[in-house]
């Protein structure tokens, strides 16, 4: 499948107006909408509507939609050059602002090209450990968002490793893949991209994640890869909030996109907390 069927994004009778039903499969545990999963239905949407690809777009996360909820997603083309779009994104439920996707959308055919970036010297995926899988008997998950990724640690420490002690240089890298989505595509890698949070817990050594405020894709090249390589790269975690960017690697070496963050610091007892709270509201 692509990622519109893949985030069960559907459009209206009115060409600038889609809408996402947030079900479990784009959910996180916490039961809110996947931030990545906001940021790829914006891209699509605007991609879909404007009929460019995404060159970059970046989420401001505003609140959260709760899973059962609809999101509607409003496109506004600001402007419309010649080879590029700039366009924006309003998701909604109700009259409640969830988030908001600026971007920029169009090709250009040019003479020149170079990458200087270099990928990390990882095992192979099927030479890494399992962090999360697609089967429940790998680690017990059985629906959610998680239940439709598989995760090899490349240069990571397991749940039960995080011991206390930082990692001096706050980098880690994973291989992922979605074995649902056949095709790579801007939405597809926004929602990989989505892993400044799990990088920050490496880092410290600690049970710990977050909450992204924000999320910035910036698109290099597409190619067709099974595997993509998610090198994380913390910068710095201060006064409760963390920084860190993510390249994404094709199998074969190509860099196809960058992904930024700033994240506000959680701890797993303060996700545990949080959850039991919501699940108690929805309870009442």
């Amino acid at each position: 499948m692509d990622a519109k069927t893949f985030l069960g994004l559907q459009p209206t009778h009115n060409p600038n107006r889609w809408f996402i039903p947030v079900t479990p499969g784009v959910s996180t545990r916490g039961n809110f909408l996947w931030g990545g999963c906001g940021l790829g239905a914006g891209i699509e949407a605007m991609e879909r509507t404007t009929g460019r690809p995404v060159v970059w777009a970046t989420a401001q996360y505003l609140s959260y939609a709760e899973t059962g909820s609809i999101m509607d997603i409003d496109v506004i083309v600001a402007n419309e050059g010649r080879s590029v779009t700039q366009a924006r994104a309003v998701g909604h439920v109700g009259d409640r602002e969830i988030l908001t996707v600026n971007a920029a959308l169009g090709h250009r055919d040019k003479p020149a090209a170079g990458m200087w970036e270099q990928m990390p010297d990882v095992p192979p995926p099927d030479q890494c450990h399992i962090r999360f899988g697609v089967t429940p008997d790998e680690e017990g998950i059985t629906d959610g968002m998680m239940a439709r990724l598989d995760f090899r640690l490349a240069n990571a420490r397991t749940f039960d490793e995080l011991d206390g002690n930082p990692m001096p240089e706050g980098n880690c890298s994973m291989w992922a893949r979605m074995p649902d989505i056949l095709e790579m595509s801007g939405a597809a890698l926004a929602i990989l991209g989505d892993y400044v949070p799990m990088g920050l817990g490496q880092a410290l050594g600690r049970h710990a994640g977050g909450n992204s405020l924000d999320n910035t894709l910036r698109m290099v090249d597409i190619v067709e890869t099974d595997w993509v390589l998610l090198d994380i790269r913390v910068h710095a975690i201060a006064n409760g909030f963390g920084h860190g960017l993510v390249h994404l690697w094709a199998e074969d070496g190509t860099l196809l996109a960058t992904a930024s963050q700033s994240t506000i610091l959680r701890f797993h007892e303060e996700f545990e907390a949080r959850r039991k709270r919501m699940q108690e509201q929805q309870a009442t």
